[in-house]
């Protein structure tokens, strides 16, 4: 049977879990997830979990936090002062906003906490600095050679 290696495209059902059982995303009920081995499409620990994977495989990996979304940076965790919010905005902990950069460029924050005077903004990704869990199964492999037996 033919395995999945770098620079094919595939089609993949996945259950991603948090070490604590969690759910973070899933393709249930959802198309398989398509993506190119290789391609810098889905985070590093994803590419090689599929790796090697035949078409009607399952199996469940883990992805350290380096290989998936990396350590948490404390650098990207950013105060503010209250007043830069417009006035009429209500912000709770753990609600994501969009901020910009000086040159214009969006990015996702989290609101980690929020003072009297002050609002601690996280541009990290959620999944920052931990380690996940994935239920994989390898759907398709696009474009794949058939399996010819001789007689």
């Amino acid at each position: 049977m033919q395995q999945a290696k770098k620079g094919d495209k595939v089609k993949v059902h996945y259950h991603g879990k948090l070490t604590t059982g969690e759910t973070f995303d899933s393709s249930e009920g959802r198309d398989p997830l398509p993506f190119e081995i290789g391609g810098g499409m889905v985070i590093k620990g994803f590419d090689d979990g599929v790796t090697g994977m035949t078409v009607g495989e399952k199996k469940t990996i883990t992805i350290p936090a380096d290989e998936a979304y990396g350590p948490v940076n404390p650098d990207m965790v950013i105060e503010m002062p209250k007043d830069r919010l417009p006035q009429d905005m209500e912000v709770e902990v753990g609600m994501p906003l969009v901020m910009s950069d000086p040159q214009g460029q969006q990015f996702q924050v989290t609101v980690k906490e929020i003072t009297e005077d002050k609002i601690v903004l996280d541009a990290n990704h959620p999944l920052a600095g931990k380690d996940l869990v994935f239920d994989l199964e390898l759907v398709e492999i696009e474009g794949g050679s058939p399996l010819i037996i001789m007689p």
